[in-house]
């Protein structure tokens, strides 16, 4: 019997359920639990007939910061889907790992019932995924939005940010790898609205009580018939492309060179250097010295 306690809290009021992450002590850092739990807990809300609408927010100081990859980055431990450092790399095996990942986090997408991310603090590299899988997002206007693994060592696999931001705009995050604050997403049309941090819940209050007075039927029905346009624009397939394409960015040379560099000089300090702008040598190249960091 497992008795692991979830890392996804679950409550149901007033027919909204609220999903938690639930690692605040790593700002929701996703573990290899994480996406199984949400997983779980959006199932037992579109199975809970007092349920209408789905709501998902972090615990603590931040919604999500993407994939706990200190260990891996640092060590090459836990790769195939976390990675970098295994001697021989199974892209088949890396791809069932991640693409489960990204069915999960899909969860959210395809659940009948609507979902409504509550983002503060920041939303970045794997919880951009989560938070950009459900169907609405409202953010606070200082959180923080972005995948900054894009400039190495990673790809986004849930792929929605063409289908959000539309082309331009969507290369000009994975581009750079930059972040934009909540005001930016929205009036990017990234996530839906901003609100000051301190009305961010009686903004996603009020939205969440306003789609809970309307029949399951008819929501899963809106739902289903949106989101099947996006299917055949391609979304599924798409995805596909994105999760092969992040397991090669873990394992290219530049994704070596920065796993090397994580181990040389902990993993902090090679996103520091990925984050800064710094050139990112093409075909790995020597580590950085601890002069160079200084310098």
């Amino acid at each position: 019997m497992n008795d692991r306690p979830s890392t996804v809290l679950y409550e149901v009021r007033d027919r909204k359920a609220y999903l938690t992450l639930n690692r605040p002590d790593r700002l929701n850092a996703i573990d290899f639990h994480m996406p199984g739990d949400l997983a779980a807990a959006v199932k037992r809300a579109n199975t809970d007939t007092d349920v209408h609408v789905i709501v998902l927010q972090g615990a603590g100081r931040a919604f999500c910061s993407g994939y706990d990859l200190k260990i891996s980055a640092e060590e090459g431990q836990g790769t195939q889907g976390s990675g970098g450092g295994d001697p021989v790399w199974d892209p088949i095996k890396d791809y069932a790992v991640m693409k489960q990942f990204t069915d999960d986090y899909f969860t959210l997408w395809r659940s009948l019932k609507p979902t409504i991310a509550k983002v503060h603090g920041f939303a970045l590299a794997g919880g951009s995924d989560i938070a950009l899988s459900c169907d609405l997002v409202v953010m606070a206007e200082d959180a923080r939005i972005g995948y900054m693994p894009a400039r190495v060592w990673g790809c986004p696999t849930t792929a929605v940010w063409v289908y959000r931001l539309g082309a331009e705009r969507a290369k000009r995050m994975l581009l750079t790898g930059d972040t934009i604050d909540g005001r930016t997403a929205a009036d990017w049309g990234l996530v839906l609205e901003s609100a000051p941090p301190a009305e961010l819940d009686t903004r996603v209050e009020a939205l969440a009580d306003r789609v809970a007075g309307v029949p399951v039927n008819q929501l899963a029905m809106q739902k289903l018939m949106i989101n099947q346009a996006y299917d055949n624009m391609g979304l599924q397939g798409t995805q596909l492309l994105a999760t092969l394409f992040d397991g090669i960015t873990r394992h290219s040379p530049e994704g070596r060179w920065f796993q090397e560099f994580a181990a040389a000089h902990g993993f902090h300090e090679a996103v520091r250097w990925r984050d800064s702008g710094r050139w990112i040598p093409e075909g790995g190249g020597p580590i950085p010295t601890r002069e160079d960091l200084e310098g």
